[in-house]
């Protein structure tokens, strides 16, 4: 069983803890099997993450720009990368054995490769080995809000990026809305987490989602967070349908004068 259903005082789950000692981690290789399967029957889960690489802006990128796909998972963000930017080499990256394994089960260009890994562990170094040279272009689906310290995983993105390269993030965001927070949570307690019991055996990870989400940066919090690490050109933009408010796109990129 996996240890994001850990309680805090009154009875919450305590996601801090869970981040912190890797339980997040265990809990999606749990849920790995079942996991396509229950983001299908979200509406608008790809077309959504299609809409958010679109905002990296592919025709101000390299013709064929190489892309990491941090906290790729089962490989339906780098599934809307590829859709988007055919000519990228990309690299999916997570944290999760069993989801990866997922992802690398299905049929991919030889542009596309998969690697086990922690953000906080990625370095210039590591992307110049596989990529040959810092990215055009960083994407994390989310990604950021399961990570133990953001500002950490954002300075570590910010560096694996060329100057004036690009980063998105496609997170929720719901801490500047009281409607979006209450929509999250009937969402969450009538659909994901009843259908997370039936498809994976176990509804630890989808409580874990929805205490995450709710604890998580606002919008504001989270766009200041990324100025903080050195981001420039810092934007939000929501998603549309009944996601919006709740759902988000998190743009920046890396100064030009870094060079």
């Amino acid at each position: 069983m996996p240890h994001t259903g850990q309680r805090a005082p009154g009875g919450r789950v305590d996601t801090t803890r869970a981040k912190q000692d890797g339980a997040v981690t265990e809990g999606f290789d749990l849920a790995s099997a079942a996991y396509d399967r229950l983001v299908a029957g979200s509406p608008g889960y790809h077309a959504h993450l299609r809409l958010s690489a679109r905002r990296l802006d592919p025709g101000a990128l390299s013709p064929e720009p190489r892309i990491l796909d941090l906290g790729c998972g089962t490989g339906a963000s780098t599934a809307a990368l590829l859709d988007t930017v055919p000519t990228a080499r990309i690299v999916g990256v997570d944290a999760s054995e069993g989801m990866l394994a997922t992802a690398r089960a299905k049929d991919w260009p030889d542009t596309v490769s998969f690697h086990h890994a922690r953000v906080e562990e990625l370095t210039p170094q590591w992307a110049a080995d596989r990529l040959g040279g810092p990215v055009d272009a960083v994407f994390g689906a989310y990604l950021i809000r399961n990570c133990p310290d953001p500002d950490r995983a954002l300075e570590v993105m910010r560096d694996l990026l060329r100057p004036g390269g690009r980063l998105v993030l496609h997170e929720y965001s719901v801490a500047d809305s009281a409607v979006a927070r209450a929509v999250w949570t009937a969402v969450c307690q009538g659909v994901i987490i009843p259908a997370g019991r039936v498809f994976s055996g176990d509804g630890t990870l989808f409580r874990y989602l929805w205490r995450s989400v709710l604890e998580f940066d606002g919008r504001r919090a989270l766009l200041e967070r990324m100025r903080r690490a050195g981001l420039v050109s810092v934007a939000s933009a929501p998603m549309p349908g009944w996601e919006y408010g709740i759902t988000h796109t998190f743009a920046g990129m890396r100064r030009e004068e870094d060079r």
